[in-house]
């Protein structure tokens, strides 16, 4: 097969790269415009690989997009290129709306016109895969309750509002115009090379330089954690296997509180990194509760039930594993991370923080 994927630099996006080409014969062409959280150091173990390009382009860009498809004559479409931080789209919403609401409409129409030059199983196999977030379905109120392909949308944040947007366009396009899609919602990932504005590697890293460790509110949100690797390997399954038209919920069966992954690290830092910057006894003593964020949710959490019974998908790692093998991996890759932490980030994280 020949997969084109859009944000392919991104988190997500490059586990899903990196896996297609370790595990697979498939060809990849990897479009990303490569804004602040597209790295392309990600992709150092599969870039010389002959099955495996790359176009930098911004998939707002029509005219791009056209001869892209038209060079690459793909057999599927693995749409992931967003703008995805919660905290940066309440304060500059206008690039979230730009990127996943115009750039997945832009997306779905060069696939379409593709789409229709095809003829024959060419036409009938081809894939639209969008990948999106638990967040468009808001918050749970019960502790029991989880989140289901069926529960109906209820975004909290710029951020989920337009990814909501685009699940809705691209399920539009399917029914309209006859686009096959599959469409996938995910939990809270983590693992190798995230971004180090998440809350995971933020307080890896931020533990590691002696500072603090900013918790929103009382810390008691809950989130389902989902090994970024577990989720490559569901994202493929879904793409090669499902049934046009279909929706999965793919999480990690992993709720935790935010204060307890917090904990967590720390605790796993003392044991991994016992050499702590001068002046820190231990490194929970760097926590430090900040205003929380305007309209958080509180709790997610996945059924993911469905992807089980049909395609035969579960997690490999625990929380417990999958957390072990982050901080590991950031402490075994400082140079990756000197890399990602650009006097632009670096700003951000001030501000974002600054009464930390």
């Amino acid at each position: 097969m020949k997969i084109l994927i859009t944000g392919g630099a991104g988190f997500i996006g490059s586990a899903v790269v990196r896996h297609i080409i370790q595990n697979t014969n498939n060809e990849v062409l990897n479009v990303d415009k490569l804004t602040y959280a597209g790295n392309l150091e990600s992709l150092k173990e599969v870039d010389q690989n002959e099955r495996y390009q790359f176009s930098q382009t911004d998939i707002c860009d029509r005219i791009a997009l056209d001869e892209l498809f038209k060079d690459f004559q793909p057999d599927a479409v693995m749409h992931l290129a967003a703008e995805s931080h919660v905290d940066r789209s309440i304060s500059g919403p206008a690039d979230f709306i730009e990127t996943n609401i115009i750039g997945t409409y832009q997306l779905l129409e060069a696939s379409r016109y593709y789409w229709n030059t095809l003829a024959g199983e060419k036409k009938s196999a081809f894939r639209f895969h969008h990948i999106s977030t638990d967040e468009v379905y808001g918050d749970l109120e019960g502790t029991e309750d989880l989140f289901l392909e069926t529960t109906p949308y209820a975004p909290s944040s710029p951020y989920s509002a337009s990814k909501a947007s685009s699940d809705h366009l691209v399920c539009a396009w399917h029914r309209t115009y006859g686009l096959p899609i599959v469409l996938t919602n995910c939990s809270n990932n983590y693992g190798p090379y995230h971004f180090p504005e998440k809350l995971i590697p933020l307080v890896i890293l931020n533990a590691l330089a002696g500072k603090s460790l900013p918790v929103y509110g009382n810390g008691a949100q809950i989130r389902d954690w989902l090994y970024v690797e577990d989720h490559a390997r569901a994202l493929y399954k879904v793409m090669t296997e499902a049934k046009v038209g279909e929706t999965y919920n793919i999480g990690g069966h992993n709720e935790q509180k935010n204060i307890d992954v917090v904990k967590s690290i720390c605790e796993l830092l003392e044991e991994l990194a016992p050499n702590k910057p001068e002046g820190i006894a231990q490194y929970q003593d760097l926590i430090t509760y900040v205003t929380d964020r305007p309209g958080h949710d509180l709790r997610y959490a996945i059924d993911a039930t469905k992807i089980k019974q049909d395609l035969n998908w579960v997690p490999e790692e625990t929380f417990k594993t999958g957390l072990r093998k982050t901080v590991q991996w950031y402490l075994d890759h400082q140079d990756w991370v000197r890399n990602v932490q650009s006097g632009e980030y670096q700003n951000w994280v001030i501000q974002q923080y600054a009464n930390a």
